[in-house]
């Protein structure tokens, strides 16, 4: 069984689309660890604000079994293949880390967005503070302890569950 993270997000719509991909992520995986629900603003492009979080579980699936999952709730849940990066959009599920693993395929991890935004990092150092990133060998409090907080503005929002 390995734990795995997974940053979610969604600025069209965020509320239907986080308690729709949490109701599939439950479906598929064990013990479900959710972070509080973060706003923040578009980065990489004018559009309007981002909700984001972190989830944990755990799961018997390999990682691009894991992947390919996540781009099937993505499209079910109305995200278009081969859209834009920064660009909005009604739900994007990336695999943060996988166990402690580092590797190059089927995707790169651990995922270079957890040291690099606000809004990936909070939420992951909320759910899981002393457990150490496996390349910077910092734990998640402390990487979030030491990050520029100037560079990203963001800020943690009351939400509705209802999956």
């Amino acid at each position: 069984m390995a734990r795995i993270f997974i940053s979610i997000g969604s600025n069209i719509h965020p509320e239907g689309y986080f308690n729709a991909a949490l109701k599939a992520l439950n479906s598929h995986f064990d013990n479900l660890c959710l972070s509080s629900v973060f706003e923040s603003e578009a980065v990489g492009f004018d559009g309007s604000n981002f909700l984001n979080m972190v989830v944990a579980a755990d799961t018997q699936l390999g990682i691009a079994e894991v992947v390919a999952l996540f781009k099937q709730i993505e499209s079910d849940n109305g995200r278009l293949p081969g859209a834009k990066k920064f660009s909005p959009r009604t739900l994007d599920l990336d695999l943060l880390l996988y166990d402690d693993l580092v590797t190059e395929t089927p995707i790169v991890l651990p995922r270079a967005e957890i040291t690099t935004n606000a809004f990936v990092l909070w939420p992951l150092a909320e759910i899981a503070p002393e457990r150490v990133h496996p390349v910077a060998q910092l734990s998640y409090q402390t990487l979030w302890d030491n990050y520029d907080k100037s560079q990203q503005k963001l800020w943690p929002v009351e939400f509705q569950w209802s999956y």
